[in-house]
């Protein structure tokens, strides 16, 4: 029995359901201690900390410099078949066509009297882009770099730098290397973990500090940029990967247990759930992916994560499932039912909606466009995918004029003494009295 079957509210309530899925958010004391320490010790020793950590967890005989040399990345386009750098090419037009609709254009208003207010968009001057290697480095996680980069570089970044935990042998995966040629970034370092984005954040004699850091990670990633946050800008805090299907009885079980699939072989932490009105298809389902599960290189990893955190739930109506997916607020959410459309305005809150059940999820991990680098543990309540405006800062124009100060100094120096603050009331009092002689 891979995966639970329960009813709600029968047997597990909504607030239940929240509290169960909390569990998988604490990284517990010691991870934070730890953390904390390696951040200490890169922004105190810099290189030093970091080649020392570099040789002790990932590479033994990692060379003294981190960059990887031009040539390498040069050569990765030779060692990478065409066929797979044309799907990489394909994968990064279509990701570049989506970002390039968020771009936002610094806009301007005046008035009669002569006030001008407006607001200038313009990209954060330095960007860091953290890359997992994957298991030794031999399942890298190049779409996390195309989901990267391509905002960056739409919203106007041209410094760009690369981070990734490096093989034994000192190396990078030749497609994170062909990727990023391919983007056109040419600043790629070698190091990962914690220690990788401290680098990132405070600088060292190697690598400048970065404004923003960007990218999924490790459980060490996730809790350095938590820490980090209001030191350097951060993407998110971004947890174990999870996805809610909400589906009817004209679901088709066994796409929806390849879909569930695809997120338990993420991680034992992943959450996999699906909602549904049917008690026979959630018993097909059920059968589905423990077939389904057989088959599977990462069958060990996909079962802990179902047995743990995966469920099928039935649910007496789609509303109460509607219902359910708001509470969830889910990284990734399915509608396979036989009219997603009519549900659509009913979702508010899921980072990426899929619609249909010809939309799986992976269709946006890699290839239609939007981002898959996406809020989970709820906080798609409140926050949204990575964007283009993940790497702008707004700043407001004023520039009000003598008039205007005549016409509403008054008001403004009476709501600055209602908050005590007289220098504020005087700052604009000195202007009033110097137009009136």
């Amino acid at each position: 029995m891979p995966c639970r079957i329960v009813r709600v509210p029968v047997e597990l309530s909504a607030e239940g359901l929240i509290a169960w899925l909390s569990g998988r958010k604490n990284p517990g004391n010691e991870i934070n201690a730890n953390v904390h320490a390696i951040l200490a010790a890169v922004k105190k020793d810099g290189d030093k900390a970091l080649r020392a950590y570099t040789r002790k967890f990932d590479a033994p005989n990692l060379p003294d410099r981190f960059q990887v040399p031009g040539r390498d990345i040069a050569a990765a386009l030779k060692n990478v078949p065409e066929a797979d750098l044309c799907i990489l090419r394909e994968a990064i037009e279509h990701v570049r066509s989506f970002h390039a609709r968020q771009v936002e254009q610094s806009w301007f208003t005046t008035s009669a009297d002569g006030t001008l207010l407006g607001q200038m968009v313009r990209p954060v001057d330095r960007v860091g882009l953290y890359v997992p290697g994957g298991q030794g480095g031999e399942t890298p996680l190049i779409s996390s770099l195309i989901m990267n980069a391509v905002p960056a570089q739409v919203a106007g970044v041209t410094d760009i730098a690369v981070i990734s935990p490096p093989r034994k042998d000192s190396t990078l995966n030749p497609y994170i290397l062909a990727t990023a040629a391919l983007l056109g970034l040419t600043e790629i370092h070698r190091a990962g973990s914690a220690w990788a984005i401290a680098a990132l954040a405070y600088g060292t004699k190697s690598i400048r500090p970065c404004d923003v850091i960007a990218g999924p990670g490790n459980i060490y990633v996730a809790t350095a940029k938590a820490i980090l946050v209001g030191e350097v800008g951060i993407d998110m805090i971004a947890g174990p990967s999870e996805i809610t299907i909400l589906a009817d009885a004209s679901a088709d079980p066994d796409y929806l247990a390849a879909d569930m699939l695809s997120q338990a072989e993420h991680d034992p932490l992943a959450a996999s759930l699906c909602i549904t009105t049917s008690a026979e298809l959630a018993e097909a389902l059920r059968k589905s992916l423990a077939r389904q599960l057989e088959k599977l290189p990462r069958r060990d990893l996909a079962a802990k994560s179902l047995k743990d955190w995966g469920g099928i739930l039935v649910v007496e109506s789609l509303d109460a499932g509607l219902e359910l997916v708001n509470r969830i607020a889910p990284e990734h959410l399915e509608l396979a039912v036989d009219e997603p459309f009519a549900l659509l305005g009913k979702i508010r809150n899921a980072g990426a909606i899929f619609l249909g059940q010809h939309s799986p999820e992976p269709v946006g991990d890699y290839f239609a466009g939007p981002n898959h680098i996406l809020p989970t543990h709820g906080t798609a309540r409140f926050s949204s995918a990575l964007s283009v405006q993940s790497f702008c800062k707004k700043s407001s124009i004023i520039a009000t004029s003598k008039d205007y100060i005549a016409q509403h100094g008054g008001k403004i120096a009476r709501l600055a003494r209602l908050e005590g603050l007289e220098a504020h009331a005087r700052s604009v009092e000195v202007r009033l009295e110097k137009n009136i002689k």
